[in-house]
């Protein structure tokens, strides 16, 4: 019997191994259907394809993170490190610096960053992901130093949100997506997701979820 958890393992085993989401058998298209519910995973509108199953994507999208033998797309910087920790410890993630012409290149060996002096800038609060992850996840961009964002924001009237460094970044990354492979895998509640940005520094206003169970 296919379960959200069982769906959930297929899709991102599947993109670990292959760099593509599986085609699931139609027994197995109710639970997705409760699991891109609990946003555990992101459908195409009105399909049963896989469009982002965190931190994974099936589309092309502005970050390319490389391995030795495989490469995926990110939906941002966060899923990029997230992607090295279940599927690529040594990686070269290719970005570029907000969004705009110059690249950004992170680099991460055995599981450690060999690249610090990078910054992300997260504009929308994580109260809002969920309005529109797509949307979310794509402002989540590198800059060289945090002096560069708010050039960027009045350049392209965006909000102003949270700076983070790259290293808490990449603590963040292992936080939430250590257990992403896991067989008996479920979607953090808010009340975990709001422990897990606690555990890596990242409190205040921007950071704040609505207390309860809900899944997030």
């Amino acid at each position: 019997m296919w379960t959200q958890a069982s769906v959930h393992h297929a899709i991102l085993e599947s993109f670990a191994t292959r760099g593509h989401p599986p085609a699931l058998p139609p027994e197995a298209l109710a639970a997705l259907h409760e699991l891109a519910g609990d946003h555990g995973v992101v459908l195409h509108p009105g399909s049963t394809d896989v469009w982002v199953a965190h931190p994974f994507s099936a589309s092309p999208t502005g970050i390319w993170v490389q391995a030795p033998n495989r490469g995926w797309w990110a939906p941002c910087v966060w899923c990029a490190l997230g992607i090295s920790v279940l599927a690529a410890p040594t990686a070269t993630i290719h970005a570029r610096y907000g969004g705009e012409a110059e690249p950004c290149t992170i680099e991460v060996v055995d599981g450690e960053l060999a690249t610090r002096d990078v910054v992300v800038h997260f504009p929308t609060p994580a109260a809002d992901a969920w309005s529109n992850v797509i949307h979310w996840c794509a402002c989540v961009l590198p800059f060289r130093r945090a002096g560069d964002v708010a050039p960027w924001i009045d350049r392209h009237a965006m909000m102003s949100g949270s700076i983070v460094e790259l290293v808490q970044v990449h603590a963040l990354a292992r936080a939430w997506y250590g257990g992403h492979l896991r067989r008996d895998w479920r979607k953090h509640t808010t009340r975990e997701a709001q422990a897990i940005f606690t555990s890596v520094g990242l409190v205040g206003p921007h950071w704040q979820l609505p207390s309860g169970d809900d899944r997030y």
